[in-house]
């Protein structure tokens, strides 16, 4: 079956679901202690094994106990990350600003940005949409040409412009850049 897979037949990719998604969603369900996300990672097991079916080795061991490792590796990868995203929640990231902040260093920083936003003015109207863009929706060079229509050496240029043009601003204001 998985040579069948090998060659792109989807028959052979069929019989070997048939015979071994219970075992896959099993073990899946069983690391993760959760239904959905074990037919997520079965479904995501049998998607690889169809693009790794020429990977496949006999002589490391057999098909059900490769399968057995990827669905395995993938589980614990999946449990790890929602793990990680519970420790890392949207609240989680504040308290830890609050905790690592003076009141000193949160009074400078909020300074700062005012003065960035008194300095804003001296740029031209391109590179205020450009930086205003890039910079406050959290977008790459790439998103923000996309975003604006404009070639992406434009961006970058306007981009480079305005900021030298802030540092200056700044750093004549006595504001660190």
């Amino acid at each position: 079956m998985v040579r069948g897979m090998a060659t792109g037949d989807q028959l052979a990719l069929h019989a070997l679901y048939q015979r071994s998604q219970r075992l896959v969603f099993t073990l899946a369900a069983r690391i993760l202690g959760n239904r959905e996300t074990a037919e997520e990672i079965t479904l995501d097991v049998f998607h690889d094994l169809w693009r790794r079916a020429a990977y496949y080795d006999p002589a490391n061991g057999t098909v059900i106990g490769w399968i057995m490792n990827q669905a395995r590796s993938r589980a614990i990868d999946r449990l790890r990350f929602d793990q990680r995203k519970k420790r890392t929640g949207p609240d989680s990231e504040q308290d830890a600003d609050a905790e690592f902040y003076s009141a000193q260093d949160i009074l400078e920083l909020k300074q700062r940005g005012e003065a960035v936003r008194a300095a804003l003015p001296m740029l031209s109207a391109d590179e205020r949409v450009v930086i205003e863009t890039a910079f406050f929706s959290d977008l790459t060079h790439a998103e923000t040409a996309a975003r604006l229509g404009l070639p992406l050496g434009t961006v970058k240029t306007r981009i480079r412009a305005g900021l030298t043009k802030l540092r200056q601003v700044l750093a004549d204001n006595g504001q660190r850049s």
